[in-house]
């Protein structure tokens, strides 16, 4: 009789025994039940209960802090996943990660789409156009596909031909190195005469002198700034890849600071060099909100590469925060492990001066940068560790450290 329910076989005792202790006896039983449920589905939890366990630890922590300007949207919350992925529809955190691998692997440098419902210039009719403005743009369209650089990704529209989207990863070596930056492109009807007109999705910060808060882009090929004949929009030159080559080589660059008309005189100065090195640690503060932005509101048609961008790079973005708030410069090369493990060799059979040695660039005046920059470094790489944790990164290594420390604060 053990399969049979408890009030079934206390019914013959019924008389002897209290109604109110049949109810006790079916709640103990479904209690049991209900535990051994549990402990089954923590056993099929067991390979990430502990990372899970750091992320809620992380979760509640972020729950209190006030959001940066341009990350209003609010946290996944990371028992959603839980509860999708229940005991009857698990699937492993190496399945995940195979899931997100694999779509951003195929995710194509251009391709065409069907419509843009979230783009800035959605709402925006172009007008009427001719064979000739149809002929000039699908020309555009073979240059992107053929040529656009490793680091720029392009989505057209099938159904509005006048509609562009790009994101280009930040180079390496500037404060914008591997954050994802989106443009919204429109075509006007008068193209190529009159170039296109770009919208950066800022998200509401500025970390550029080019790039405005309320989106505008600041270049002289897109005539929204003054220069010389050679740099403004040439009808039977200028390409729509020019524009986003153009944006990342001469904007997203080493020292933005010096972008600002009248700025570039101080290069010669160590003041100017000195504000320059305080403008980089602000740009790259607002780079990993922008990180943020990205992560928890993807543009449409760019998920896969957001998700598969931040797994590819979180450890990397992570490890450079850390080394930033060591006092480093901003922009500066952040040695790996393996860099680590050689540089301690060779520390340890020719000494510290030796050539070979890759010595950390610190940041002038570090010292009086720690007390603000650090303070608001710890909070954001919090926030990316979190979301990079959800996305499937490398992070085991950063969530030890952070356990360790929430154990010890604990104690």
């Amino acid at each position: 009789h053990q399969d049979l329910h408890p009030v079934m076989k206390l019914d013959p005792l019924q008389k002897i025994i209290p109604s109110k202790h049949l109810k006790l006896s079916y709640r103990i039983w479904t209690l049991v039940k209900l535990r051994k449920k549990i402990v089954m589905w923590m056993m099929k939890m067991k390979d990430f209960n502990q990372q899970i366990d750091l992320n809620q630890q992380l979760e509640y922590k972020f729950d209190d802090l006030d959001l940066p300007p341009g990350v209003e949207a609010s946290v996944p919350l990371l028992q959603k996943a839980i509860t999708d992925d229940g005991p009857g529809n698990f699937k492993s955190m190496s399945g995940k990660e195979d899931e997100f691998g694999k779509k951003y692997r195929f995710f194509k440098q251009f391709d065409t789409v069907e419509d843009f419902p979230d783009h800035h210039y959605a709402k925006n009719p172009v007008g009427k156009t001719g064979k000739g403005w149809t002929k000039r743009i699908q020309h555009d369209w073979k240059l992107l596909e053929n040529n656009l650089p490793a680091s720029i990704y392009v989505r057209v529209s099938e159904n509005r031909m006048d509609l562009l989207r790009a994101v280009m990863i930040g180079p390496q070596g500037t404060p914008y190195h591997d954050g994802l930056f989106f443009f919204d492109a429109q075509i006007p009807d008068s193209y190529p005469a009159r170039p296109p007109v770009l919208h950066y999705q800022s998200g509401g910060l500025e970390l550029n002198p080019n790039l405005y808060a309320s989106g505008r882009v600041c270049l002289s090929l897109l005539g929204t700034w003054r220069g010389d004949d050679c740099e403004n929009w040439n009808s039977a030159q200028s390409t729509m890849l020019q524009v986003l080559i153009s944006i990342q080589a001469l904007v997203l660059n080493e020292k933005p600071y010096f972008n600002e008309p009248g700025f570039e005189t101080d290069a010669k100065y160590a003041n100017g060099q000195r504000r320059s090195l305080e403008y980089n640690d602000t740009t790259f503060q607002n780079s990993c909100r922008t990180m943020l932005y990205s992560l928890r509101r993807p543009p449409q048609h760019f998920e896969d590469l957001v998700a598969g961008h931040f797994r590819e790079r979180g450890r990397a973005i992570l490890a450079a925060c850390k080394y930033y708030m060591e006092g480093n410069r901003v922009g500066s090369v952040v040695p790996g492990e393996d860099d680590e493990g050689k540089e301690l060799e060779i520390v340890n059979a020719q000494g510290p001066s030796s050539s070979d040695v890759v010595k950390p660039e610190k940041h002038e005046g570090a010292g009086r940068r720690t007390a603000s920059f650090k303070a608001k470094m710890e909070v954001l790489f919090e926030e990316l560790l979190m979301e990079f944790n959800v996305k499937g990164a490398h992070t085991r290594k950063f969530c030890a450290e952070k356990l360790k420390k929430s154990q010890r604060d604990a104690a």
